[in-house]
């Protein structure tokens, strides 16, 4: 077959947070572009029925691509330490790391537990730089690589009651550029995909008065699909992004507006 744009045949993905609203579009995504993927979550019974999901939708001509499970609590750093090994290890090398898996804690500051804090700060932020530090050597290696962790248009614009999110993801922006800097002459590329309001299991039990408010909030008059996030993903884990890196793609539907 003729390779079209944006084909991920042949490269190996990791994916964090896979089974969740946002993660499993990701996922789908990358494998109907033809990556082989290591799924990873926290629930293993969730991430072994998401990964047989997943042969669904893995092109006919690639059927005997396997996709694997692994399960990682990444609010375990000893857990997150053998998490990309083992990825490495089950696909036989690492093209792509996803780092999409998030928590939220939400409290307002004179509020906020010094727990509720920790335990945002240890998911979102930490996790994803003992991952980035690990998937450095397997891709300095095959002079290749694609980094794109998720973050979010609070982490540009701030949002009351999230300070502990907000910090995580303001600071996983700063660290990809700095990383970008680091690993660009190698050949890996390390970007952000910043959603807004996308629709997923937990937005659409908010009663409808709350959606209509948060739908005034953004131009296009909606929430955004896991679709569109992961057709970001899909770009910028490409070969064809090869030129784009320390850069955050903002997919909200005109609701905060950067340059």
């Amino acid at each position: 077959m003729e390779p079209h744009m944006f084909d991920l045949r042949g490269m190996n993905a990791l994916v964090t947070g896979a089974s969740g609203g946002i993660g499993s579009s990701i996922a789908r995504a990358l494998a109907r572009q033809g990556a082989r993927l290591a799924v990873s979550g926290s629930n293993a019974t969730k991430l072994r029925a998401f990964r047989d999901e997943l042969d669904e939708h893995t092109p006919q001509h690639l059927q005997e691509v396997d996709h694997v499970a692994i399960t990682c609590d990444l609010s375990n750093p000893e857990d997150v330490e053998k998490l990309l090994p083992a990825a490495v290890d089950s696909l036989g090398g690492l093209d792509i790391l996803i780092n999409n898996a998030g928590i939220t804690r939400d409290n307002l500051a004179m509020r906020m537990k010094d727990e509720e804090w920790d335990a945002v700060l240890r998911v979102n932020l930490d996790a994803a730089f003992r991952l980035m530090r690990a998937a450095c050597r397997p891709m300095m290696k095959a002079k290749f690589g694609r980094i794109v962790t998720i973050t979010s248009v609070v982490g540009a614009t701030g949002n009351p009651g999230q300070m502990n999110y907000a910090a995580a993801k303001g600071g996983l922006t700063a660290m990809t550029k700095s990383l970008a800097q680091e690993v660009a002459s190698r050949g890996i590329t390390v970007n952000c995909v910043a959603p807004g309001f996308i629709r997923t299991a937990m937005t659409d039990v908010l009663p409808d008065a709350q959606k209509e408010a948060l739908n005034a909030r953004i131009p296009m008059g909606r929430m955004g699909e896991g679709d569109d996030v992961a057709a970001a993903v899909v770009y910028l884990a490409s070969r064809e992004a090869g030129y784009v890196t320390g850069q955050t793609i903002h997919v909200n539907g005109g609701m905060a507006m950067f340059s």
